[in-house]
């Protein structure tokens, strides 16, 4: 009995010691969840002036055409993919990876992974990787999402690779955060040109010129906004992570405590039944 007293007591301080990094890891979790909507709310206007922008060229010219524009047989797809840094983040990665998994399947792909458990994941498959230069997603700025930019535009224009996706996590709110898969190119300009009066702008040397200018900047709004809603959607992961797992603790700790005094009862009876039973002999 003695025993089986001291193995719980062990087993509620291994908990309630567990409970605790849980507990601080939600706390982290959140604090840097704030930083992130932040950037998220921050990021998303660049991207809609610059969208704007494209379509504006797009559809005030009329004889338009672009290399990031024009349709061309797909023989292969580039995928960035976006994913955490670590894992005590419930499926947080998981998802983003069978999304990405099941919309490339039967393609012939390669992969620019950003964070490490994207690396790791890409690595240990053997699929073919683009760049290990990204290994820490928090740490991915601006700049290097226009260096992401810059290489996905020149191999496409290069014919490296025939369309590009980004795979991320969109950040719905604290409680919900969706895989999702977004096509970077080539880009759809609008179907019908502008009707009515065309205001005059002059681009020098030419429209196409200013628009595949555009598009990189373009692209590394886009990776950009995504990275800024994966981060913050792991974050969102993470917090409700370990909140559940606090909670879990909680109530083993409560379990665990309550064979204990059970035990202890049953030890304490045992000692005063010998007690007696020494008296009466």
């Amino acid at each position: 009995m003695a025993g089986s007293m001291k193995d719980i007591k062990l087993r509620i301080k291994s908990v309630e010691s567990t409970m605790q990094i849980t507990k601080a890891m939600e706390l982290v979790a959140s604090s840097k969840l704030r930083h992130a909507k932040l950037r998220v709310e921050k990021s998303r206007p660049y991207f809609d002036v610059l969208h704007a922008t494209l379509a504006d060229i797009a559809a005030h010219n009329t004889d338009f055409s672009s290399s990031y524009t024009a349709s061309r047989p797909v023989k292969r797809t580039c995928y960035v993919v976006i994913a955490g840094d670590r894992g005590l983040a419930g499926g947080y990665n998981a998802n983003v990876f069978k999304a990405v998994a099941a919309h490339a399947q039967g393609k012939d792909c390669c992969y620019l992974p950003v964070g490490k458990k994207a690396l790791e994941h890409y690595l240990h498959r053997g699929a073919e990787v683009l760049s290990r230069e990204f290994p820490e997603a928090e740490d991915v700025s601006v700049g290097h999402c226009f260096s992401m930019a810059r290489t996905l535009a020149k191999g496409f224009l290069a014919g490296e690779f025939d369309e590009i996706y980004v795979g991320y996590t969109n950040f719905v709110s604290m409680l919900t955060q969706t895989p999702a898969v977004l096509r970077l190119l080539p880009l759809n300009p609008p179907k019908e040109k502008a009707a009515g009066p065309q205001p005059l702008i002059l681009y020098e040397p030419d429209s196409q010129a200013v628009y595949d200018a555009i598009v990189p900047e373009y692209l590394a709004g886009l990776i950009y906004g995504a990275l800024c809603e994966s981060v913050a959607s792991e974050m969102g992961a993470r917090r409700t992570a370990m909140d559940a797992a606090s909670k879990n603790a909680g109530e083993m700790i409560d379990t665990l405590s309550l064979h204990y005094n059970r035990a202890r009862q049953a030890a304490i009876t045992q000692e005063i039944t010998e007690i007696v039973a020494g008296g009466e002999a």
